[in-house]
């Protein structure tokens, strides 16, 4: 992973001994804990250049070591991934990636996280097409029937599932039972992007996608809205690349690595 270890008996550079001391970090994230011939050799490095770097890491509880075991991450990153979540605000972070889908597409974007049985609306950039959208910043939406929120739920079970259509009582008329919805939710799980087919609102369609963190868990969920004169089912199927895109972006600057959590 790291470069060459042939000038190790020269002093390295301070942004040398800093990018192998990130490399380390890296493997022993990747590996869990690791002894220290495996990590050497996995870093390109010798024993001794290697035993140094981690001891320093130790020191400042970037590591830690058990004997006879091998090290694995330290509090220290606990306590700096807790801080860089508290900083790392989601409609800060979401708000260019939004801006960039309403360039792109023309129609109501939409972020949201879930709060208890609901999803809850913290952004919304109004369309160009001059539709109106009744949604609102704050609005606590069902799941059942949001594109956002059956895209926050992605990663739930069948059971879990089955109690939050049922937390909504009997569908309207022409709306999907809950058979019906169960098997749209599979396939949505599949693909990685929901729908909303005018179930929460009147001739209003959407695309939903989730939002990832760090840890591969759903954090949050983008959507975007427009009237069903625009969002046929081919337009629809057509923006499920560049929805789910969006909302992987803005994954990756939370920190999300592309791995999902296991359902």
């Amino acid at each position: 992973m790291a470069a060459d270890d042939s000038t190790a008996t020269k002093s390295p550079s301070g942004s040398q001994t800093l990018f192998r001391g990130l490399d380390l970090l890296d493997v022993v994230a990747e590996s869990g804990t690791i002894g220290l011939p495996a990590l050497a050799k996995q870093l390109g490095l010798t024993r001794s250049t290697t035993h140094r770097l981690a001891t320093a890491l130790v020191e400042r509880r970037m590591l830690s070591q058990a004997p006879r075991e091998g090290y694995s991450l330290g509090s220290k990153l606990l306590e700096l991934g807790y801080l860089a979540s508290q900083q790392m605000d989601l409609p800060r972070v979401a708000r260019p990636h939004l801006e960039k889908l309403l360039d792109e597409l023309e129609d109501t974007i939409h972020l949201g996280v879930l709060d208890e049985d609901r999803a809850l609306y913290l952004d919304k950039l109004t369309g160009r097409r001059r539709i109106n959208i009744s949604s609102r910043v704050g609005d606590r939406q069902p799941i059942r029937s949001t594109g956002l929120g059956k895209a926050l739920v992605l990663d739930d079970t069948e059971a879990r599932w089955r109690e939050l259509y049922r937390l909504e009582g009997p569908p309207a008329p022409g709306a999907p039972d809950e058979e019906q919805w169960i098997a749209w939710m599979h396939g949505y799980a599949k693909r990685g992007v929901a729908f909303d087919l005018e179930e929460n609102e009147d001739r209003i369609r959407c695309v939903a996608a989730p939002i990832r963190g760090a840890a591969g868990q759903i954090v949050g969920a983008i959507s975007v809205s427009g009237a069903a004169q625009y969002m046929d089912d081919a337009r629809m199927n057509t923006l499920v690349d560049d929805v789910r895109e969006g909302a992987n972006a803005i994954g990756r600057d939370l920190g999300w690595n592309g791995k999902r959590v296991a359902r």
